[in-house]
């Protein structure tokens, strides 16, 4: 089975930002790449349906992890083609779509197919852990549950996202550039440090409404050693207290972004899809972690978003200068100065 356009239509509909960097992909990885990323942001709209029991939740999951490894039939799961897991919109057709999706996979070649299963059981094993962590508030209840320690959050980065950095290299240096010299135990951890940082950039952006879903993502013993209670993050006023928190955890993240960059300075010029496919989400994750330094980003009201301008401008100028490498290389650092 080919990718449809209907699943081209729905990877445009459920990711503005990623849809980008997919569509500039050399044709050789496009196709297990965007199979990837439909079955993950799937099984997320699994995780994610607070209409549906937590046990519920947990047990679609394990099913559609099941289905991805081949071990289970495939096929579309009851609650998923009704719709119940989500209202209207391109997550339920995403959802009722799940069938096509299997198929999508099943039509790859065995390793990529073999990589996507890997990647796939980091993910789902990350949405476990959260889903299983957080559980689902009561009603007007005003707890909050942070991660625990940092490791949490580190592990949390990886299985959700520093796995993805490790399929994409993987995949791209089989289909791409094989025999090219290069240190890929290096690269890999920076493909690694690449993901988690993107993921973070995430973590960050979203605190205030993570928060008031009941979950806080910055490490509880932190939080203490500030004397700061999770519940607090609910008040805006907070903000001057857990700020040296939270300001290590966006520096950190700043630090991936720039091994990111590292990363895409280290594929092959030749490979100037790859190039921009990488250089895309670093840049707009750069710009986000910049302006979230001049918020407050426990107050939902200053929530950060790249604007569509903004995208177009970087992307507009990452395009010119591509056959230049030095001023190729400046660009980062342009980003981080903004």
């Amino acid at each position: 089975m080919v990718m449809t356009a209907r699943h081209w239509q729905l990877l445009r509909a459920t990711s503005r930002s990623f849809y980008l960097s997919l569509r500039v992909l050399p044709a050789r990885v496009r196709k297990p790449i965007a199979v990837a990323y439909l079955l993950a942001r799937t099984t997320d709209t699994v995780a994610d349906a607070g209409t549906i029991a937590v046990a519920n939740r947990l047990r679609l999951l394990e099913t559609m992890r099941l289905q991805i490894l081949g071990v289970a039939p495939p096929g579309p799961i009851p609650e998923m083609a009704r719709g119940d897991l989500v209202g209207p919109g391109p997550e339920q057709e995403l959802a009722r779509s799940w069938a096509e999706s299997l198929a999508a996979l099943s039509s790859l070649t065995e390793e990529d197919r073999a990589e996507v299963r890997t990647v796939l059981g980091h993910i789902v094993e990350g949405q476990t852990r959260d889903l299983t962590r957080f559980g689902a508030p009561a009603p007007g209840s005003s707890r909050v549950t942070a991660l625990a320690t940092a490791e949490e959050l580190d592990q949390y980065t990886y299985h959700v996202a520093g796995s993805v950095g490790e399929f994409w290299s993987r995949l791209c240096r089989r289909h791409l550039f094989p025999r090219h010299p290069l240190d890929e135990t290096s690269w890999l951890t920076l493909a690694v440090r690449f993901g988690k940082g993107l993921q973070l950039v995430n973590v960050l952006r979203d605190c205030a409404e993570d928060i008031r879903l009941g979950r806080c993502y910055l490490p509880a013993t932190e939080l203490e050693t500030l004397r700061v209670r999770p519940e607090e993050l609910r008040d805006p006023a907070c903000w001057p207290r857990v700020r040296p928190c939270y300001e290590r955890w966006r520096r950190l993240a700043l630090d991936h972004l720039q091994a990111g960059w590292a990363y895409t300075v280290a594929i092959p010029p030749g490979q100037w899809r790859l190039r921009l496919a990488c250089a895309w989400p670093l840049l707009i994750g750069v710009r986000t972690l910049q302006e979230l330094g001049r918020v407050n980003p426990l107050d939902p009201a200053q929530r950060i978003k790249v604007s569509r301008r903004e995208v177009r401008k970087w992307m507009l100028r990452s395009l010119v200068r591509l056959p230049v490498r030095s001023a190729w290389a400046r660009l980062f650092e342009e980003a981080l100065r903004r």
